[in-house]
């Protein structure tokens, strides 16, 4: 008979990614081990801030050439939860080895398609720039919120400062879109708001349910193909067909695997190496991948007032990341 599984099993120092794998010195005392150590944390970091960000800008690219926004999300979920059947199967899905259904239901409507479909549904109302600052800056603020009150943290007075900057800085941006844009900006606006403090209730259920984000990531995947029948029976898949191979390619690479598993399993990588603290800077790298790989992919440019918006968050997110 099979036993129920701890939802951390298997998910070890060694699958996350620690300091034991090759390439990487093993012997704490040695000075190098440190500098090896913290060189490959930064590197994995700033991989999955690049991931997330060059998601935003293939979402936005794929809203303008036609795609809906839930063609984005079939592309997002289900070539990952494909691949992750096999993984979860053999955990037992009879309790999604170990999570429970209830749990995997709850975290994969809290990051999966109803939280991808408001990210890529703001971009039919507002343009990269929103997107790519306020659903990660909602994300730093919800995730401050709820350590606060949840896991019952301790709040730092800079911590909260920057907080209170992040806010500034959003009403900017969203100022920017009700004169620019008119009240329908707005929309997109709070997609994006909503987007990121579902996933910033997403990471507190993580750490309140003791589950490993690698874990996380395969049990969301296999629940999320359920929406391949809704997919079908809703939507259908004409509109997806009709663009081509090589849009269809983009959205399933991007979005499937460097957006998706592929920037989560990074970022849970720094965590194991230069613990939580530390890693948690690194979504405060989106924003600016998002502007810079927008302007060099889709030749758009933020305005004054976005950049404005922009400066402010980033100035908060360090505050925020100060102990």
């Amino acid at each position: 008979m099979r036993t129920r599984r701890a939802a951390t099993a298997n998910y070890g120092p060694r699958v996350l990614g620690a300091p034991t794998e090759p390439g990487l010195k093993s012997d704490p005392t040695d000075p190098r081990h440190d500098l090896s150590v913290t060189a490959a944390g930064i590197a994995c970091g700033t991989g999955a801030a690049l991931f997330w960000a060059a998601g935003f800008v293939a979402a936005r690219h794929g809203i303008a050439v036609g795609f809906a926004p839930a063609d984005i999300v079939f592309h997002r979920f289900v070539w990952a939860g494909l691949v992750f059947l096999p993984v979860v199967a053999r955990q037992g899905l009879g309790d999604l080895g170990g999570v429970g259904w209830t749990k995997g239901i709850v975290l994969t409507f809290l990051s999966g398609p109803p939280l991808a479909f408001l990210s890529y549904a703001g971009f039919l109302f507002v343009p990269l720039a929103h997107g790519g600052v306020i659903q990660p800056s909602c994300a730093a603020l919800g995730g401050l919120a709820l350590a606060t009150l949840v896991l019952k943290e301790k709040l730092p007075a800079r911590r909260a400062a920057g907080a209170a900057v992040i806010v500034a800085g959003l009403v900017v941006i969203g100022g920017d879109a009700l004169a620019t844009i008119g009240a329908h900006g707005l929309i997109g606006d709070l997609s994006f708001v909503t987007a990121g403090l579902m996933f910033a209730s997403f990471a507190t259920l993580l750490r309140l349910w003791h589950i490993a984000p690698t874990r996380a990531v395969a049990v969301t995947s296999v629940v999320a193909l359920l929406d391949v029948p809704i997919h079908a029976l809703a939507f259908g898949f004409d509109r997806m067909l009709s663009l081509g191979l090589a849009e269809n390619l983009l959205q399933l690479v991007v979005q499937g695997i460097f957006a998706g598993p592929g920037a989560i399993y990074l970022f849970a990588r720094s965590v194991v190496l230069l613990g939580a603290g530390r890693a948690a800077v690194f979504p405060s790298l989106v924003p600016g991948f998002t502007l810079l790989i927008g302007f060099l992919a889709l030749g758009e440019i933020p305005n004054l007032a976005q950049l404005a918006g922009f400066a402010i968050v980033l100035a908060g997110f360090r505050l925020t990341q100060t102990n």
